[in-house]
This record gives C-alpha cells, sequence and structure tokens, in this order.
C-alpha cells in the first residue's frame, strides 16, 4: 500500500465521523505514521490544515442540512461539533433565526 493510499484510508475516516469526535490519532495511524506528520501531509496536499478542512466540511454538512430538512438549529449545532446556536452563528455569515431553504437557494 502506498502513501497515497494510506492518505485516503485516513481520509476516509475523516469523511465517515464528521458528526462525531475525530480522532486525529486514529487517522494518523490509517495513514501509518504520526499526528505531527500526518498532518503535516495533509496540509501540504490539500493546502490548508486539517482542522480547518474539518470544520468547513462540517459546516458545508450543516448547510445541506438546513437547506433540505426541518432540523432545529440547536440539534444541527450539536450534531456538528458546536456546544451552542451562538458558536454556530458565529462560524457562519447567517443568524440562525434567518436560516432556512430559500437563503441557501
Amino acid at each position: 500500500m502506498d502513501w497515497i493510499e494510506r492518505m485516503n484510508g485516513a481520509m476516509s475516516y475523516i469523511e465517515d465521523n464528521l458528526t462525531a469526535e475525530i480522532d486525529f490519532k486514529t487517522a494518523a495511524a490509517t495513514a501509518c505514521c504520526s499526528v505531527y506528520h500526518f498532518q503535516r501531509m495533509f496540509s501540504f496536499i490539500t493546502e490548508i490544515p486539517l482542522s480547518e478542512y474539518i470544520r468547513r466540511r462540517r459546516l458545508t454538512l450543516a448547510a445541506a442540512d438546513l437547506q433540505n430538512t426541518d432540523i432545529k438549529i440547536i440539534n444541527l449545532a450539536l450534531r456538528y461539533g458546536y456546544p451552542s446556536p451562538a458558536l454556530f452563528k458565529k462560524c457562519t455569515v447567517l443568524r440562525p433565526r434567518r436560516r432556512g431553504r430559500q437563503e441557501f437557494g
């Protein structure tokens, strides 16, 4: 197995766990390297830090859920790792009360 396949395995782990806590040690072990080297390789390949990638992916999924479901903002914030709607609001452009299907279409 070459390093690209190992990195793809780590990416699969990350993508499969976006609604849960992502353990960097597990991702790094999947890529057969230390957490330090995994984060450096990830940043080199994607041109963004691992934590920023995870944050962006979670926001993308949250936006899709806001557009396509009737989930309450508090539940959505908790699902994607935000401890409160206030923090979710801080990480997004629109206020939670104004979010809805029409604003993402």
